[in-house]
């Protein structure tokens, strides 16, 4: 096993790095390209796509750094399938800028193609959300990982709130094939909804807590 600190530093490069990509879709319209009667202010209200789904995106990937965050309060070392878990999370959330500019491109297209990228984005955050949960569960389940101070009862109390919006997510799998903009109203809401903190690290003694009980354990070798 080992300490979460090397961990938690890349997993926080990899989501700083995917946030900041998704700012590459805000393009600047070309004064070239501006039609006779066109004005700049046109041309950057018809962007409105572009803005929603980033705006979204970014709340997403933010809400799973500071979800992350909260989850590794509670966790003192992680064994090779904490990594592997979390790895494969970074490797979903890495990807979100994918279908992030793929929605914006096509929400308005109306048919099959708006379908299709409301379709894709829902199923990437589908594959996010069992990652995260599939690496929440894993590591809260196993007394073993956790800070001595946490309550265990209280963190498997959580599991169903943490875990129950991959439900929800599936639907706007669904969803995506009826509207892509209410699609994307739905992420927003589900963004909103892991803005509160469904981990359960605040009830217990560990999360951020100061003294000899929150002093990192001293590093071992991974199993």
């Amino acid at each position: 096993m080992t300490e979460t600190n090397r961990l938690e530093a890349f997993s926080d490069g990899v989501m700083a790095i995917a946030i900041t990509l998704l700012v590459l879709d805000l393009s600047v319209p070309a004064r070239s390209q501006l039609g006779r009667n066109e004005t700049l202010r046109h041309a950057l209200a018809q962007m409105w796509p572009n803005y929603a789904a980033y705006v979204v995106s970014f709340l997403i990937i933010g809400i799973i750094w500071m979800n992350h965050h909260s989850l590794f309060r509670m966790i003192a070392r992680v064994d090779r399938l904490t990594l592997f878990l979390n790895l494969l999370l970074l490797m979903v959330v890495s990807a979100i800028p994918f279908p992030t500019r793929l929605l914006a491109e096509y929400l308005t297209a109306g048919g099959p193609d708006s379908h299709l990228a409301a379709a894709v984005y829902s199923g990437t955050m589908l594959a996010m959300s069992l990652a995260f949960g599939a690496l929440f569960v894993s590591a809260t389940r196993r007394p073993d990982l956790l800070r001595p101070t946490v309550d265990h009862a209280v963190v498997r109390a959580s599991i169903p709130r943490f875990t129950g919006g991959g439900a929800v997510y599936a639907l706007t799998v669904v969803l995506a094939f009826i509207s892509a903009p209410v699609t994307l109203l739905a992420h927003f809401g589900l963004a909103v909804y892991y803005l509160f903190d469904h981990t359960g690290s605040g009830s217990s003694g560990s999360a951020g807590s100061s003294g000899p009980a929150s002093t990192p354990p001293p590093e071992l070798t991974v199993e």
